[in-house]
């Protein structure tokens, strides 16, 4: 049997065989390693681009003024009955004896009722004095059963896939109005976050705003705590700075 020399040409062949079926086995494996990308891309990417972008903050808010100066009025109705006695009865007959009647019982008439709010006319408040004063106050904790703020349902637990939820309120307290200002919220989400309000409308003394405030993506289990800072970048001069924080914690379930 004839065996090929080997010869200088036989080995140069023999290595662009090599090279050339290396080539097509890196070209078909790049060509797989495309398609799965592709394919990876398609069914993972989204659902976590679409979990990263669900993420929000709903807030909704009720401006109270504060109350003006007033006087309630509720008289008590006084009610009388006058009993009239009737004349004297004639001497009964020798022999008879006579009970004494007891007068009929007359059930007194209710009077009328009448109440009223009068404005205190004529008369001077005390102004307030000092700087502004805010304080913040956590009335309830609870979730949104829909994306309105107004569906606020009052609940330590929040349910698997709902969004909890602090309603709270900030009041100046204070002397004078505070000019603008802002809040935040530090709330418990998969990824540590502070809500950072925009800037609120200025509060006269007595005045205060009731904010329900919800969020997504949320931590799940006991003890989430939830903390609300008034004017938390100093903008507002104030006498005292230690009411100006509350925290309130929560149960979320996980789904």
């Amino acid at each position: 049997m004839n065996h090929p020399m080997d010869t200088p040409e036989t080995r140069f062949l023999a290595r662009q065989t090599t090279i050339h079926a290396l080539a097509v086995v890196g070209f078909v494996a790049l060509m797989g390693g495309g398609i799965w990308l592709a394919v990876y891309s398609t069914r993972y990417v989204p659902d976590v681009v679409g979990r990263i972008g669900s993420a929000a903050v709903y807030l909704g808010s009720v401006f109270t003024k504060a109350p003006e100066p007033s006087l309630s009025v509720v008289p008590t109705p006084v009610a009388s009955t006058t009993i009239p006695f009737g004349e004297a009865s004639s001497t009964p007959p020798s022999g008879e004896i006579t009970l004494p009647v007891a007068p009929k019982k007359v059930q007194p008439a209710a009077g009328t009722e009448t109440n009223g709010v009068y404005p205190l006319a004529g008369t001077t408040t005390p102004a307030p004095s000092g700087p502004a004063d805010l304080v913040v106050h956590i009335g309830a904790i609870g979730y949104l059963a829909t994306t309105s703020a107004n569906s606020f349902v009052a609940s330590s637990t929040v349910p698997a896939g709902s969004r909890p939820a602090v309603h709270f309120t900030i009041q100046n307290i204070g002397g004078t109005a505070t000019g603008a200002w802002r809040f935040s919220a530090s709330i418990p989400t998969q990824t540590a976050y502070i809500y950072q309000s925009e800037p609120q409308q200025s509060l006269n003394p007595g005045d205060s705003i009731e904010y329900t405030l919800g969020f997504d993506q949320a931590n799940a289990g006991a003890g989430q705590t939830i903390s609300i800072t008034a004017n938390f970048d100093h903008a507002v001069a104030e006498s005292s700075t230690d009411n100006n924080s509350a925290s309130a914690k929560i149960t979320v379930l996980g789904s």
